[in-house]
């Protein structure tokens, strides 16, 4: 598969400056760039994957009239959060 490009991007030279300045050991400008992107579409991905969720667990709720309090659902994060740091 060819390899495409992004249009230029202007900014302002200070934001080049501070891109630049925390670059790590052999990384360029355009890896940098290109990890971002990267990185934003993954983040955003998983936004949408996790609204879908919301939604489907909302309209389930709606559907079989079976609602969960607040204090059992903060019940139940809090044991997963005390078993991922006993795993640890």
């Amino acid at each position: 598969m060819k390899s495409a490009t992004f249009p230029s991007l202007r900014v302002a030279p200070e934001i080049r400056q501070a891109a630049e300045d925390v670059l790590q050991e052999g990384e360029s400008l355009s890896s940098f760039v290109e990890a971002s992107i990267r990185e934003n579409i993954a983040r955003r991905q998983l936004q949408g994957e996790f609204l879908a969720r919301g939604l489907a667990s909302r309209e389930h709720a709606r559907e079989t009239g079976t609602y969960s309090s607040a204090d059992v659902v903060v019940g139940k994060l809090e044991k997963m959060l005390a078993a991922a740091k006993a795993g640890k």
